[in-house]
């Protein structure tokens, strides 16, 4: 079988991290090259064209957040403008934020940040997923409360250990198949992957 070249672009290091796990769920083999990240939102929506015109080459995953837009599809609309894209660019929004796809895998979550830990049943519908990740945090052992919670007085809301704890946690423990059962996004963006993964394998 030829090697399917994804290229990931995201928001930054978390999404990143998530992305790689999806796409290590395909089947071999995948090289994933190049990856685009860490420079939010609008800088993915502003290289649209350029995403289009890579993807004829090669599969494009693209990952953003929904965050406080109502409907993923009006986020498709905006960035897409109506145009036909090609079968190879998978765009897809977690709903609302990457931080309810990291909540849904339950058990691996309770792992890291204690045993007690009340998990939202359905983090998709949760406002802020990253806020409500934080607020469990607080109650989580000292050196997961020190990466992820901002300490007294600094501007960010997280803390300074956040995208590295989190991403390699993701790396070595989260499952997307475990955390797909509970949210709808990531369940739909597992399928979508897949199906334009067997369509690039088809044309290779």
């Amino acid at each position: 079988m030829a090697v399917r070249y994804w290229a990931l672009a995201t928001e930054d290091p978390l999404s990143e991290a998530v992305g790689r796990r999806l796409l290590a769920e395909l089947p071999g083999p995948i090289e994933v090259s190049p990856t685009l990240q860490h420079r939010g939102r609008g800088y993915l929506r502003k290289k649209t064209k350029s995403w289009v015109q890579m993807s004829q080459r090669q599969g494009v995953l693209l990952l953003t957040d929904l965050d406080r837009l109502e409907c993923p599809l009006a986020l498709l609309g905006d960035w897409l403008k109506g145009q036909t894209t090609p079968p190879s660019l998978l765009l897809r929004i977690a709903v609302r934020t990457v931080e309810s796809w990291v909540l849904s895998d339950h058990a691996v979550m309770r792992a890291l940040i204690g045993v007690r830990a009340t998990l939202p049943p359905r983090p998709d519908e949760l406002p802020n997923p990253k806020q409500h990740l934080l607020k469990l945090a607080q109650r989580a052992p000292r050196d997961i409360r020190l990466d992820l919670l901002k300490q007294h007085g600094a501007m960010a809301c997280q803390g300074l250990g956040y995208n590295s704890r989190l991403s390699e946690w993701i790396r070595s423990a989260w499952s997307p198949s475990r955390a797909a059962e509970i949210s709808p996004s990531l369940r739909r963006a597992r399928e979508r992957l897949r199906a334009r993964d067997a369509q690039l394998a088809f044309r290779s």
